[in-house]
């Protein structure tokens, strides 16, 4: 599998399909203003468009201005639509402690991805990898911050096309957290980690759960640099494929007890969440 990372920088300037320029950029959220998605930046140099550093107003999406925080860093991609305007894209948290955490979190997957071998692959009895990835508010978080609860998890990612396969395993885990919630289950934490963190930043996976009306308060949606992504799809014997901005891949959901221990799972999107629900309600 051939895929960019989304930890490594934007190239300096890019003229791709849409024949837009565009720029690395990385500074602090002045303010933001999530009703006209627009935050204030004070942003550093930017050499390569003979930009000094300033604040500056970007335009972003509905999900990057709903999570930004003042004071917070960021890097992003700088597109620019004309003379003289721009928008802001791409964006990811750069604060130290975070970039530290999901780091030292890749370094630990990949280590244990490698020590496994040929068996990577997790069976029913196995333990959850330990992983350290973005949610849908920007904030790093591990897979021990899970510790006690009951898990559901799967694999999606937000531009996927075809209605039966991520749209469907989405509307279905939105289903299994209903029921769960209405039979008084109440250690459930559902999770999808996507396939495409190059394009589902923490701001998209923001929208497309408020699009969707997703409660997230048991929900979330994770993303982080690609090796992550791709050692956390070998060890859930999950395959992905990238053909131009579709991905060809499988589905897997798999249900963790408090332990974190895997107790089922279920490939395809072929399942009911009463098949979930039966089993927490038996654990």
């Amino acid at each position: 599998m051939v895929l960019a990372g989304c930890g490594q920088p934007a190239p300096k300037a890019a003229a791709p399909s849409d024949g837009l320029m565009r720029y690395r950029l990385t500074g602090e959220v002045i303010s933001a203003d999530p009703a006209k998605n627009v935050l204030l930046v004070h942003h550093e140099a930017i050499p390569d468009l003979r930009m000094p550093a300033m604040t500056m107003e970007f335009i972003v999406g509905p999900g990057d201005a709903a999570i930004a925080k003042p004071g917070s860093r960021i890097r992003g991609t700088l597109v620019q639509v004309k003379e003289g305007e721009f928008r802001l894209e791409k964006i990811w948290p750069d604060d130290p402690l975070s970039k530290s955490r999901i780091e030292a979190g890749l370094k630990d997957l990949q280590q244990d991805t490698a020590i496994r071998g040929k068996g990577a692959y997790r069976e029913v009895g196995e333990f959850m990898p330990g992983f350290t990835l973005f949610d849908q508010d920007g904030k790093a978080v591990d897979s021990t911050s899970f510790r006690g609860k009951r898990i559901l998890l799967n694999f999606i990612y937000t531009r996927c096309p075809v209605a039966t396969m991520c749209p469907a395993a989405t509307l279905k885990m939105m289903a299994a957290q209903k029921a769960a919630r209405e039979a008084g289950i109440t250690d459930l934490q559902l999770i999808s980690i996507t396939f495409d963190p190059e394009f589902d930043t923490p701001g998209v996976l923001s929208s497309y759960a408020t699009d969707r009306g997703i409660d997230t308060a048991n929900f979330s949606f994770v993303t982080g640099p690609i090796p992550a992504v791709q050692n956390l799809l070998k060890q859930f014997g999950i395959d992905a494929l990238f053909e131009g901005a579709l991905i060809k891949h499988n589905l897997a959901t798999v249900l963790f007890d408090a332990e974190g221990r895997i107790i089922h799972r279920t490939d395809g999107t072929q399942w009911e969440p009463s098949d979930f629900l039966n089993k927490l309600k038996r654990g």
